[in-house]
């Protein structure tokens, strides 16, 4: 596997005590257990808060998990040295959200885009240029677009300069933290179609984070529902969005559909989370087990799981 989490969990402190000492935690992500194989598109949906991008930044190494494991090539990143770490982090590399935030808006496109191949060491100087040409191109850009700075291009174009970045690694996969929320719907259609295109040709892993349930639908293979920092339902992706078990994908596809939804009120504070099933508040169909006993994902590891004892009943 390109990349394996194992139980991985990540606190962060919002209180401390004395001598400084945290006394109080958000659980941002806990328990989450996920593998992208070469080639593979996973994705990850929920609403704000959830810990999926906390996830993404935990596998590709900007966190470092408070407990679990991260393995790049079934090797623990922790036990790496760090010019194995380094080596290592360039077959793994990230798209942010915000296309305005991520580019340097003092550096022209040509540096943004030689810089990855200079720190790395990647190519001889002489073939860089051509390179770094052949990755625009390869993402809809032109050789004249080398001279210009990040403000004098469109978001949707932003978020292709950004993409032809991760790529000047060669990466084996790239964690892609919600690529097209801030763009428009025809735009997103477009920087979606690259995406694919890529992968097909390329071959290149994907984990895609995403609150949109139907963007995440058309890309991936495999699909990881996440709440309250933890996954609640996962498996094939044609299936889940087929046949949701747990009541918060069902509501989540209903909401994506433009359907009515059965749930009310906003998730809870994760630095107070419920006791039991953390959903329990918001779910219609709660019952006093749920409040009283810490849900476990239900099912076969390998085409469904639901952290929901009455999957079966709803």
């Amino acid at each position: 596997m390109l990349l394996s989490l194992r139980k991985v969990t990540k606190h962060f402190p919002v209180q401390r005590g004395l001598w400084g000492r945290p006394t109080a935690f958000v659980k941002a992500v806990d328990m989450v257990s996920l593998e992208v194989g070469a080639g593979q598109i996973v994705g990850i949906v929920g609403e704000s808060g959830c810990g999926k991008s906390t996830l993404g930044r935990c596998a590709v190494g900007l966190f470092e998990p408070t407990s679990g494991e991260v393995l790049w090539d079934n090797l623990e990143i922790r036990g790496l040295a760090a010019s194995q770490k380094r080596a290592h982090q360039r077959k793994f590399q990230v798209v942010f959200q915000n296309p305005y935030a991520s580019l340097n808006p003092r550096q022209k496109i040509k540096k943004i885009l030689l810089e990855p191949l200079e720190v790395h060491g990647l190519l001889r100087p002489t073939e860089r240029l051509e390179f770094v040409k052949g990755l625009l191109a390869q993402v809809g850009l032109t050789e004249e677009d080398l001279s210009k700075y990040p403000h004098e291009f469109s978001g949707g174009q932003r978020q292709r300069i950004g993409l032809a970045r991760a790529m000047a690694c060669q990466p084996d996969m790239i964690v892609l933290d919600e690529p097209v929320s801030s763009l428009d719907v025809s735009v997103q259609a477009s920087v979606l179609n690259l995406l694919s295109r890529l992968n097909q040709e390329k071959g290149i892993a994907y984990l895609f984070i995403s609150h949109d349930l139907q963007v995440v639908g058309y890309l991936s293979q495999r699909l990881l529902v996440m709440y309250l920092g933890a996954v609640v339902e996962s498996g094939k992706t044609e299936e889940v969005l087929r046949t949701p078990r747990h009541p918060y994908t069902k509501a989540l596809l209903a909401a994506s559909q433009g359907r009515w939804v059965m749930i009310e009120g906003e998730p809870p504070n994760p630095a107070k989370a419920p006791w039991g099933c953390t959903f329990h508040p918001r779910c219609p169909f709660a019952e006093d087990r749920c409040r009283q006993e810490k849900q476990q994902l239900l099912g076969d590891d390998n085409a469904w799981k639901v952290a929901c004892w009455k999957w079966d009943r709803l």
